[in-house]
């Protein structure tokens, strides 16, 4: 049984990293396609030509959903998205749940579809994430605003992107400081509604000084 019990109205920090550490984004097509996945999966029902949908953010920088199909995804979803960011090999998400038992069978869609994806792309077989997904249970509202910094931050281990980390497409730190991509797909008003601005929410990802949790050691060792 998972030591984190899920529960409706709560909020999960979730993340995993490649099997045996390796990376599990190659090219931009990867880092396109997870972001697909964990934008349009909320919500139970399938998805289709997501490669197609892929090929157009690729391009253009979105993805070709018709607001018809958006709209019934806000209406249905499972768990709603706070924060994420990618890394070569290995992810970050903030998200709550909003049905018993969203997490679980969001989390599952997700690393299934993405493996399946990979695995056919580079002719791989087996695990692509090493186990089960982690997850923490955000107990307080301390705990939120720090940890929505430290996964703003994740992008500054990159050294091409230390101290540009808010341009790096592959996190919603962009989506906070910039402009918000997704709309209500990304829920960003539990964590800006606390801040003046977005400067102010982006002064305070800069001189947080947030190190690396105790329970995501296993990210980097």
């Amino acid at each position: 049984m998972r030591k984190t019990q899920f529960a409706p109205g709560e909020y999960y920090h979730i993340y995993n990293r490649g099997n045996n550490k390796q990376n599990i984004f190659i090219d931009e097509r990867d880092y396109s396609r997870l972001l697909f996945l964990i934008l349009f999966l909320q919500a139970p029902f399938p998805i289709y030509n997501i490669g197609r949908s892929v090929s157009h953010f690729i391009r253009y920088k979105k993805f070709n959903i018709t607001e018809k199909l958006i709209a019934r995804l806000l209406k249905e979803r499972m768990v709603e998205l706070v924060n994420f960011t990618f890394m070569p090999n290995h992810f970050h998400l903030l998200i709550s749940e909003n049905i018993e038992g969203g997490i679980s069978q969001y989390m599952q869609r997700i690393q299934d579809a993405f493996t399946k994806y990979f695995n056919a792309k580079y002719s791989k077989v087996g695990h692509l994430f090493q186990g089960p997904f982690q997850a923490v249970h955000i107990s307080t509202n301390e705990q939120l605003l720090h940890l929505s910094a430290y996964i703003h931050r994740n992008q500054r281990e990159l050294k091409q992107w230390k101290n540009k980390e808010h341009n790096y497409l592959w996190s919603s730190y962009y989506d906070y400081v910039k402009e918000n991509r997704w709309g209500d797909l990304l829920k960003t008003d539990i964590i800006l509604e606390q801040f003046s601005n977005p400067e102010d929410f982006q002064n305070f990802v800069k001189t947080s000084g947030v190190k690396d949790l105790p329970d995501e050691k296993f990210l980097i060792d």
